[in-house]
């Protein structure tokens, strides 16, 4: 199994969310289930059908997350450089075309969330980024073609 790179805050959330749904969902499906057998013949019932599944997607996504969890490895706080890019760092992209400026948080593919600005290590503008340091100008090959950006600021998130 691929390793799973995470920041303290990715792994924090991650252990948060399992937590979550191990106590308040899990409880919730269980007394949905509770109410749909009450409804009669177990066979033709919709709603107990319905929860039954929500159960099982649960258990499901809970076995994910472990499964993610145990192959996790949180990048401490000494391996985050400012010197270069790195996972845990955030970065402050100059787009020389456009002239737009944009900050990302690097982090692990597990992380990654564009509306958040979490930034992929492995995305085509993370991994064109990666191991580079402030001042360098970097040219990425992106789906809408080639992107020039320069690297403005690399800080501790």
């Amino acid at each position: 199994m691929k390793e799973v790179i995470l920041t303290r805050e990715g792994y924090e959330k991650l252990t948060a969310e399992i937590e979550y749904l191990q106590t308040e969902k899990r409880r919730e499906i269980a007394e949905r289930i509770r109410v749909a057998r009450e409804f009669g013949d177990i066979a033709e019932n919709a709603e107990y059908d319905d929860a039954k599944n929500e159960q099982a997607m649960l258990e499901h996504r809970i076995a994910t997350l472990e499964e993610r969890l145990v192959e996790a490895r949180v990048v401490a706080e000494d391996e985050i450089s400012t010197d270069v890019v790195s996972i845990g760092s955030t970065v402050r992209l100059k787009d020389v075309e456009g002239k737009s400026t944009v900050e990302y948080h690097i982090v692990g593919s597990a992380e990654a969330n564009p509306e958040e600005r979490k930034l992929s290590n492995e995305s085509p503008v993370g991994r064109a980024i990666m191991g580079r340091k402030k001042g360098e100008t970097i040219e990425v090959n992106v789906p809408r073609g080639t992107m020039k950006f320069k690297i403005l600021e690399i800080k501790l998130a």
